[in-house]
């Protein structure tokens, strides 16, 4: 069973940054991150795969929002900076199922069946 642990979330003003953290249980794998807020659905924010070679962003973050890993630590980041209201939500890492690696980052929600608790990132205009 992969278990994932989120943390870095928090509140900061319009124009600010936060880093992301998800450290993966035993191993590293393709993850993504994924948001929602109350009522919608969770949407893909970026996606990396395992080697760390590839990685793809929502349009919405490109340029704001880096997605990396540390293998040696079996972590996850995301570094988001310039944050606007609208980046407000609930932020959720995934990992793929290492029995069928990814072959490229996905936003597709259903090729990752292993999701972590989810942390708050509350962004103030």
């Amino acid at each position: 069973q992969v278990q994932l642990v989120e943390s870095g979330g928090g509140m900061v003003q319009a124009g600010g940054s936060l880093r992301l953290a998800c450290v993966a249980s035993g191993r590293t794998y393709g993850m993504g991150w994924f948001r929602q807020t109350p009522g919608k659905e969770r949407k893909f924010v970026a996606g990396i795969l395992r080697s760390g070679d590839s990685t793809k962003y929502a349009d919405s973050v490109k340029g704001r929002f880096t997605i990396s890993r540390d293998a040696a630590k079996n972590t996850v980041y995301l570094q988001m900076n310039s944050l606007k209201a609208e980046d407000t939500a609930v932020y959720f890492c995934a990992a793929e199922d290492p029995r069928l690696p990814l072959l490229e980052p996905t936003a597709d929600s259903s090729a990752y069946p292993y999701w972590g608790q989810g942390t708050q990132v509350t962004v103030s205009s």
